[in-house]
């Protein structure tokens, strides 16, 4: 009997302290900046509808770009395919070199925010990318490895999170750290993995994956850990 009255004891302890956990804690134990956000809470046009004016633009810019991106073009796209804070944003950054890993562990987990967050809006609105609705179309950087959804642009709204955070940390760079996060939008275009319409979508859905990023308590101290790690 009192085997049974402590195991009880434990059990509603355990209970007790699952109910403790702050809802801000991931699978891993760590902090999740945006824990209630989801790709449809926030903000977002619809995709364009197939054959509608605007989709048929964006299959004619992809289509000029094709006919005139330079192999220097191609190769600074590709070097961007696989997305994250080095390749984006590591030519210009604004931390000591190498990366400290404080650091590396911070834009890890926006990225991983981000593209969650993206993942949800990319299944509902299954938008096919432009290489596999034209034939005449030839990406020149590697396609996405899961061959998937083009709306909205997942590097396209990573490179605006990453570029305004880099502004909210050196806010006299911001028309720099901006300028670099548009470039990696349009390769994905003068890449042949997007449409121009993906990449504003994702620029848009960068604005409001960051607004609701600065709402979190944890975000924010975060960010005040990594303007310690600037560069004097």
């Amino acid at each position: 009997m009192l085997m049974r009255k402590t195991l009880i004891v434990v059990l509603a302890a355990l209970v007790l302290a699952a109910c403790a956990t702050p809802r801000s804690r991931g699978r891993a134990g760590k902090v999740s900046y945006m824990p209630d956000v989801h790709g449809q809470s926030l903000p977002l046009g619809a995709a364009p509808a197939p054959g509608s004016p605007t989709d048929i633009q964006d299959l004619l810019i992809v289509k000029d770009w094709q006919s005139k991106r330079t192999p220097q073009d191609c190769a600074r796209a590709g070097s961007e395919a696989e997305p994250g804070y080095e390749a984006f944003f590591g030519g210009i950054s604004p931390f000591p070199r190498p990366l400290p890993e404080e650091a590396s562990a911070f834009f890890d987990r926006v990225r991983a925010e981000t593209f969650r967050v993206v993942g949800e809006l990319k299944r509902v609105y299954n938008r096919p990318r432009p290489y596999a609705r034209d034939s005449a179309l030839h990406p020149c950087i590697p396609t996405p490895k899961e061959d998937g959804y083009s709306y909205p642009s997942g590097h396209s709204t990573l490179g605006r999170v990453l570029a305004l955070t880099l502004s909210a940390l050196v806010p006299a760079r911001r028309a720099e750290f901006m300028s670099r996060g548009d470039q990696v939008a349009l390769d994905r275009v003068i890449g042949g993995v997007h449409h121009p319409s993906d990449i504003a979508a994702g620029k848009q859905f960068g604005d409001e994956i960051y607004a609701e990023l600065s709402k979190s308590p944890a975000f924010r101290a975060d960010l005040e850990k990594m303007r310690r790690l600037l560069q004097p």
